[in-house]
C-alpha cells in the first residue's frame, strides 16, 4: 500500500476494471493497486488494476459477463465466508463462462467469486452467491 499511481498510454487489449472491457490503443490509462471485497484476513489481497485516468461511463451492462473477455481465459477464485480461497477455484476458457459461474456458485461453501486476468493477474469483477 501507499504506492502510487501510474499514468500509462494503452497498446490496446489491456483489461479495464472501470468500464470492463479492453482498452483501445491510446486510451490514457491509471495503473494502481485495489483492495477487492473480502472479509479481513489472510487472502484479502492489493493486486494491479487498469482503469481510464478520466472518468468513464462504466460498464454498459453489469447483469451479464463482459462480451470483450469472451474468449480470453481468466481465473475464477472462489471465496467461503470467511474470505478463505476455496479450492473450486479454476480456470476456464472464456467460452462457457455463465456455466462455470454456476457450477462454482452451485458448490456449498462458495459464497463470492473474483474473476481475475490470466496475463495481467488484474482483478476484475466479482460475483457473490444471491441470497
Amino acid at each position: 500500500m501507499g504506492h502510487r499511481a501510474e499514468r500509462i498510454t494503452a497498446e490496446g487489449g489491456e483489461p479495464l476494471r472501470c468500464c470492463l472491457r479492453d482498452a483501445r490503443p491510446g486510451d490514457k490509462l491509471l495503473l494502481f493497486g485495489y483492495q477487492p471485497p473480502l472479509p479481513a484476513g489472510p487472502y484479502r489481497e492489493v493486486g494491479a488494476v487498469l482503469a481510464h485516468a478520466e472518468p468513464c461511463a462504466g460498464p454498459a451492462d453489469i447483469a451479464g459477463y463482459p462480451p470483450d473477455w469472451r474468449g480470453r481465459p481468466q481465473v475464477l477464485r472462489a471465496y467461503d465466508a470467511r474470505g478463505r480461497i476455496h479450492d473450486a477455484t479454476t480456470v476456464h476458457d472464456g467460452q462457457d463462462p455463465e456455466k462455470v459461474i454456476a457450477e462454482l456458485l452451485a458448490e456449498p461453501d462458495v459464497v463470492q467469486l473474483h474473476s481475475r486476468n490470466i496475463a495481467w493477474g488484474c482483478y476484475m469483477f466479482a460475483i457473490t452467491r444471491p441470497d
